[in-house]
């Protein structure tokens, strides 16, 4: 066994495989997987080895497509079998909302060049004969969905690797993984000791022990899951082509043949955690018990939508655990803080993801970055705040919800509420609403009256609908507030400070007192922030950005960071509320002695408001008149009362997040993670106007810039007025021109104060011209939509400014 290398892959499951394999294609041969048993051992070697492209989110999706494609081309290279069988696969809806998420997705295939289709009823029972269709609205119909050999994939894998260099080591236990004062890794295993620049955490169910070796956590839990194989069934065997696959939701269940019958699998109700104090090493080949009982209810459903299994006999129980993430995705790329050490873990479906997360993860390793937003899977999506007592409950409702439907405005309940600012008990007894980011509480509307204290799950206009408009119309006609606390926030201190972030921001770095709007790149070019940045003094900065980045913001900050420098992350640390509207002014002027008049339109200034000490910020994400006023946790509930006294008199109302995301539409400012993210390039988002193009600073991701400004990208960023009835943009919606799919929405929803429903979208630049009358499909009908040039709402900034 070598003793030294460049990369240590820690697990010998499909995704370690993978990564190995996809590090060797990019040109790293000097890697290393180690296995403490043989190579499949853990989740790899009893999973149903089903896969497919249907996944919520767009770019795992892509990376799912990506995956199922890689298989022909493992076979190329190995000469092995991946024993595929590309059998296509139906997923079953039977009440409207089932249908309409149906319609989302076959809707965002369209411009992803997937080519899935609606069946109706009578077309489902013609593709799979043993449906029982009493009851089904339709189906969405994948022909790439299929299954393969997990054994035998997982080799070609590895022989793949193996032909690009890589080293495959077998029962070899790693014991340790210690840093080295330069940031290399020993790994000390059973059979000697391995130094390493690198190493890849791809451990599956020991993923949280191996974690643990070098002092990380990572949010995971195992959970049981079972399947069954039936014996022969001749409306199976008797068939000239193989059955499809078919995905019951409201059965909670999914079903393939296999061999001469079928194999049917449930995330049931009432699912049980495994390995709750730690995955045992000695587990490896072992199945659990057959656990009949807690599939009960799901059995007697797959009998009415599968009645061929009622008279089955059963040929075999799978019943193994599965690894968990929170939400279901899994954990990849680098441990914020920890130089080399890199996560590949919480893939449970890892047939139909694990290819993707190999490339990416190489990609990330070689290059430096990704070549499409990862964040759906970025372990860093997780704070330092996840705990054990947060994941489990999380996993749980994840498993219970894995068939459920995924609605864009639902709000989970399950380890809630966990993180809350001093406000939280205030705004509850008002008839807040809750939701979360990033663990933190975070109000998204006041319900009054009998108004029920919970948003409907759905695809069309939800009860929220009203009480947004109330927010709305209250700051665009007097005063609203809402807190500042979900806002990433960020000191930058130093002698250097100002010529770092110079060189971290493409935009230009405001003198003292002032404050300025500046995307972050990555040397691609691509856009990785969007930052609102403050100078204090020449020697202290503060940076504002999403809130639910903030972990993958300081990674970053950390791996550039240089000079006499110092960043912290004061999230979590300051706190305060934005007020908005037209009277904005009246009401902090009742607040404060300073001289309001002089604050101007991006000023910043330390006042004090009532008895606060506080940091005010002529700014506001709403578009209108606003101030940003920061102060400590330990005086929000002073400040309130001071801002909500002084309110009063000019009918300040508290506003949300619902009613913000619908006032910025006015205005047609973008949203992190929708409209801008590392999908998107400044110049195709309209960021380039915040691009210091004069600075002499080489700033990260200048040449890519420079180049896109100089050749403009084939499309931009637009917006559209939509003529919609009951349903909004959402995002990933096609936007069809001259009778085909030329563009997607981004981000949208209905503008309450305008009385219109707007939509944000990508589309070619060589089309753009005002007026441009276009399509966008919402739940499968053709919206007719045309295209807005001039900003609707304050089209000078007078009043944002005045």
């Amino acid at each position: 066994m070598k003793t030294s290398t460049r990369v240590v892959v820690i697990g010998g499951g499909v995704v370690g495989a993978s990564v190995l394999y996809h590090l060797t294609k990019l040109g790293w041969s000097d890697v290393m997987l180690l296995e403490r048993s043989e190579l499949t051992s853990g989740s790899t070697w009893h999973a149903a080895g089903g896969f497919h492209t249907l996944n919520g989110d767009t770019n795992m999706a892509a990376l799912q497509g990506y995956t199922i494609g890689l298989y022909k081309e493992l076979e190329e290279i190995t000469g092995m079998s991946c024993g595929l069988h590309h059998v296509g696969g139906l997923t079953l809806a039977d009440n409207q909302d089932r249908f309409d998420m149906l319609l989302a997705e076959r809707a965002k295939h369209r411009y992803m060049g997937l080519e899935t289709e609606i069946f109706g009823p009578e077309e489902i029972k013609t593709f799979a004969p043993i449906i029982n269709t009493d009851g089904l609205i339709g189906a969405l119909y994948d022909p790439l969905d299929g299954h393969l050999d997990p054994s035998g994939t997982t080799h070609a894998y590895a022989k793949a690797a193996r032909l690009g260099g890589a080293d495959i080591v077998t029962h070899t236990m790693v014991k340790e993984t210690t840093q080295r004062l330069d940031g290399t890794w020993d790994v000390v295993t059973d059979k000697g000791t391995i130094h390493t620049e690198h190493v890849v955490n791809a451990a599956g169910l020991w993923a949280r022990e191996v974690g643990a070796m070098a002092g990380v956590y990572l949010p995971l839990h195992p959970m049981e899951h079972q399947y069954i194989v039936t014996d022969d069934i001749a409306d199976i065997y008797s068939r000239d082509t193989e059955h499809p696959h078919v995905m019951d939701p409201a059965g909670e269940s999914y079903l393939r043949q296999e061999g001469r019958g079928l194999c049917i699998g449930f995330y049931e109700q009432p699912c049980r955690p495994w390995a709750v104090k730690g995955t045992p090493w000695s587990f490896g080949h072992e199945l659990l018990p057959d656990d009949f009982d807690k599939i009960e209810d799901s059995i007697a459903f797959a009998y009415k939508r599968f009645p061929v299994l009622e008279t089955a006999g059963v040929k075999s129980v799978i019943h193994g655990p599965f690894t968990f993430a929170p939400d279901g995705n899994p954990l990849v790329g680098p441990i914020p803080g920890l130089r080399g050490y890199w996560s590949a873990c919480g893939v449970m479906a890892g047939f139909s993801q694990g290819g993707g997360v190999g490339l990416m993860l190489a990609q990330w390793m070689v290059h430096g970055e990704c070549e499409r937003d990862t964040s759906a899977m970025d372990v860093a999506r997780f704070g330092d705040w996840v705990s054990p007592g947060y994941t489990l409950p999380k996993v749980i409702e994840n498993y219970q919800t894995r068939f459920s439907v995924s609605y864009p405005n639902e709000e989970l309940p399950a380890a809630r509420p966990n993180r809350t600012t001093p406000m939280y008990d205030i705004y509850d007894k008002m008839g807040a609403v809750w939701g979360q980011q990033n663990g933190l509480e975070v109000v998204n509307y006041f319900a009054t009256g009998d108004e029920p204290r919970f948003e409907t799950p759905s695809f069309r206009r939800s009860n929220a609908f009203a009480a947004t408009a109330r927010e709305v119309h209250a700051v665009r006609n007097a005063v609203g507030i809402n807190e500042t606390h979900n806002f990433g926030k960020y000191v930058v201190t130093g002698a250097d400070a100002r010529n770092w972030l110079d060189r971290i921001m493409a935009g230009r770095i405001p003198n003292p007192g002032r404050l300025s709007l500046s995307p972050m790149l990555a040397p691609s070019g691509r856009i990785i922030g969007d930052f609102t940045v403050s100078c204090l003094s020449e020697t202290e900065f503060r940076l504002t950005a999403s809130y639910g980045a903030q972990s993958y913001h300081m990674r970053w900050f950390l791996q550039h960071l240089d000079g006499d420098v110092q960043i912290e992350n004061i999230s979590d640390r300051v706190t305060g509320f934005q007020i908005a509207g037209p009277h904005a002014r009246d009401v902090l002027a009742a607040c404060t002695h300073d001289d309001l008049a002089e604050i101007r339109f991006m000023d910043l200034r330390k006042m004090v408001v009532g008895m606060t000490e506080c940091l005010v910020q002529r700014v506001s994400y709403t578009g209108d008149l606003g101030y940003e006023i920061f102060c400590d946790p330990m005086a929000q509930r002073q400040l309130w009362q001071t801002l909500w006294d002084a309110g009063s008199a000019f009918g300040m109302k508290p506003f949300g997040m619902r009613a913000m995301m619908s006032l910025r539409l006015d205005k047609h400012f973008g949203s992190w993670g929708r409209d801008y993210s590392p999908d998107y390039t400044p110049a195709e988002t309209g960021l380039d106007r915040f691009i210091a193009w004069k600075k002499p600073a080489e700033f990260i991701g200048r040449t890519a810039a420079e180049a896109e400004r100089d050749t403009p990208p084939d499309r931009m960023l637009v917006a559209f007025e939509v003529d919609a009835e009951d349903t909004d943009v959402n995002a990933y919606e096609p936007v069809w021109i001259d009778g085909k799919v030329q563009g997607f929405c981004t981000s949208g929803g209905y503008s309450h104060h305008l009385n219109k429903s707007i939509a944000l979208a990508l589309i070619p630049r060589k089309l753009y011209k005002d007026n441009l009358k276009v399509q966008i499909e919402l739940l499968g009908k053709m919206r007719n939509s045309t295209l807005i040039q001039e900003i609707p709402f304050d089209a000078d900034g007078a009043r944002m400014r005045g």
